[in-house]
């Protein structure tokens, strides 16, 4: 008896690490201190020394149950795009930026390629938040997962000056709200989304025109990452006064955790167009308005207020980031919460 009768193939993970050097690869920053297969990662710090007070930030993550979905359709190479994307996504939301990463892939059967597939969206997410993918473990456990299934989970490591921290505290009555597009359902609410469609290979690749995709390809999409949009803010010169990432718990949840007590956000439902997913799953699934934006980002996946001098110019910013930004509402006096109207 040896420990692939058992169900670990020792070889198989060598062979995972070969292939998925490559896209590790692309992802290097001159920070990174040697290289894949080390016991730990190694990032060099001199580079921030001028910040007067550098503060680490960090945020971590998994895929959820849209990880089933993958499953369905056996498709593999963007749900590390996903896992990146809610990790970095939190770390930009304060101010940050983010600086490396490491994932984490546990699976009842280690199939290499597949594996190689996963750790390729790691590495596209990485190369889009420019992050380092500096490490990570791939975990074959038999007996604790099916043959055919993984999980996926990680996180990310990022830095800002501790003065130019996104905190809410400087909000004030007029802030204004500005969304940035989301590109669908993101990786939350997964659990509800698997009871609205039927989880089959022929459901899940129906066409739909009004999606101008198959289901199964537009609930896939990965998670927008927002990096570079407000990074491009920030050099342009626009303070963000509070930020939201609007993960699970859509609106109600999230939007007040960029405030500060005294305040509350307003935000109007027809200041832009819900996509047609939400609306198809809202209907199929008989799904109240509420629950829905309670449950999903509705198109919106990052939320953002600033000053109402700065709207034109952070717009602009985000424009020239390549994602699409709206003005949803404003910030008044009263109860922390907010209002959807």
């Amino acid at each position: 008896m040896d420990y692939k009768s058992s169900g670990v193939d020792i070889e198989a993970g060598y062979k995972s690490v070969e292939l998925m050097k490559e896209h590790v690869k692309k992802t290097m920053r001159e920070e990174v201190l040697g290289g894949l297969g080390g016991f730990s990662g190694a990032f060099a710090m001199d580079k921030f020394k001028s910040m007067e007070h550098p503060t680490l930030l960090s945020g971590t993550d998994g895929v959820g149950t849209k990880l089933k979905l993958a499953f369905v359709m056996n498709k593999y190479d963007t749900v590390g795009i996903d896992c990146v994307a809610m990790c970095v996504n939190d770390v930009a939301c304060a101010g940050g930026e983010p600086l490396f990463f490491l994932d984490y892939i546990a699976c009842g059967k280690n199939y290499p390629e597949r594996i190689a597939d996963i750790v390729k969206g790691v590495a596209d997410g990485c190369v889009q938040s420019e992050a380092a993918l500096i490490g990570g473990e791939t975990a074959e456990m038999p007996g604790f997962y099916p043959v055919d299934e993984f999980d996926l989970a990680g996180f990310a490591v990022g830095i800002v000056d501790k003065k130019d921290i996104i905190t809410g505290e400087n909000l004030k009555d007029g802030d204004v709200l500005i969304g940035l597009a989301s590109s669908g359902v993101h990786s939350n609410g997964f659990s509800l989304v698997r009871k609205i469609f039927e989880m089959t290979p022929e459901a899940m690749g129906e066409y739909d025109e009004k999606l101008g995709s198959t289901v199964g390809e537009a609930l896939l999409k990965p998670t927008k990452i927002y990096v570079k949009a407000l990074k491009s803010i920030k050099n342009a010169g626009v303070r963000v006064k509070a930020c939201s990432h609007i993960t699970g718990g859509g609106f109600y949840e999230n939007v007040p955790r960029m405030l500060k007590d005294g305040t509350r956000a307003v935000i109007e439902k027809n200041s832009y167009t819900v996509p047609y997913l939400f609306r198809l799953m809202a209907e199929k699934g008989e799904v109240e308005e509420h629950v829905m934006y309670n449950t999903y980002n509705m198109g919106i996946g990052m939320v953002l207020a600033v000053d109402p001098a700065d709207v034109d110019t952070a717009m602009e910013a985000v424009k020239r980031a390549g994602e699409t930004p709206y003005r949803i509402g404003r910030i008044v006096n009263g109860e922390k919460g907010v209002d959807l109207v």
